[in-house]
């Protein structure tokens, strides 16, 4: 059975307020006191309770991480910075899966007070009023990572969506490409969705390419069988496109699969160009040409921000807009050679 307070404290031969300086306050106790107590912990294996500690630090060192689909490639890389960081700053994550849920997610927000925790990272979706209601309510520090509010002032870090899908579609128009097809999300995503539209057709307005947006972009979710259904769409009503540009690294390996399929080779006959530059970009085959976003130091730096907040330390910059850049690999045929 896991040794309690009590049980330190009848060792020692001390009260049980004793022990509890020791953890917390160890230089106000006497030296010989001091040392058979942490000798009774040491024999005992005791660990004290996070909440009980929170109780008198009110800090109990977690946070709690909200994720709309955790079964994404996006948030592996994402988490694994969140977690490196959270250890760095002697934090611990509670990851909540919302499934892109509103009951969900107010029931994750219900269990991670219930816990307790320092701090929230919120990810991807936008913050609707009644989200934002909640987390005024929790009364903790809120920090959004790959998404962002422009209505609220909460911090936030992501990368410019808008100008990275104009520095894709103008790659591909650099490379000689005209007939361009785009499968995104919806324009109701005001996150992902609207901006990566909009920065595609900045693109095609900007070097002249007159492209009926009805017949040039079809939509779909994020997955690879979005992917292939979305392209399966798009090619019917637009088959003379030589290039595509797929909002994350799983459409687009869908939509490879597609052209694999029907006999289509890429880049000879089609360039495909991804988002997100996840680990699968450069282990399907051909390797995926794609826009990469730093997840790792995202995560890293939400959680950063996070942890400053809740020691009460102002930050330099509320919104924090992360480089991005095209990773070259093996998809896109230079049409201009």
């Amino acid at each position: 059975m896991k040794s309690t307070i009590k049980d330190v404290a009848k060792m020692a031969n001390v009260s049980i307020s004793t022990v509890s300086r020791v953890m917390n306050n160890p230089d106000i106790v006497t030296r010989d006191k001091r040392d058979k107590i942490l000798e009774a912990i040491e024999r005992l294996n005791y660990t004290p309770n996070a909440l009980a500690r929170g109780l008198i630090h009110k800090r109990t060192q977690t946070l709690g991480v909200l994720i709309p689909d955790i079964s994404n490639l996006f948030y592996a890389e994402l988490i694994k910075g969140m977690e490196d960081a959270a250890h760095e700053s002697g934090n611990n994550l509670i990851i909540c899966n919302t499934d892109n849920n509103q009951d969900r997610r107010q029931s994750s927000l219900k269990v991670l007070s219930e816990k307790q925790i320092d701090g929230i990272i919120f990810t991807s979706e936008p913050i609707f009023p009644d989200s934002y209601e909640v987390f005024k309510q929790l009364g903790v520090p809120i920090v959004l990572a790959a998404t962002h509010s422009l209505e609220y002032n909460i911090p936030s870090v992501k990368v410019n969506d808008e100008q990275a899908a104009f520095d894709a579609a103008e790659y591909l128009i650099h490379k000689g490409h005209h007939r361009i097809g785009m499968i995104s999300g919806s324009m109701l995503d005001p996150i992902s969705g609207l901006p990566r539209i909009q920065g595609f057709l900045r693109a095609l307005r900007t070097h002249g390419i007159d492209l009926d947006p009805e017949r040039c972009i079809e939509y779909g979710n994020y997955h690879f069988n979005d992917g292939y259904e979305a392209v399966r769409r798009l090619h019917k009503k637009f088959p003379e496109m030589t290039a595509l540009f797929a909002t994350s690294d799983e459409r687009a390996l869908g939509c490879i699969s597609y052209f694999h399929e029907h006999k289509i080779k890429v880049p000879d006959e089609i360039s495909v160009i991804g988002f997100d530059n996840t680990r699968i970009a450069g282990m399907c085959f051909p390797k995926l040409t794609t826009v990469a976003q730093p997840l790792y130091e995202m995560g890293e730096l939400a959680v950063r921000k996070l942890d400053r907040l809740i020691n009460g330390e102002s930050l330099e910059e509320l919104r924090t807009y992360m480089a991005h850049w095209i990773v070259e690999r093996e998809t896109v045929r230079d049409l201009t050679q």
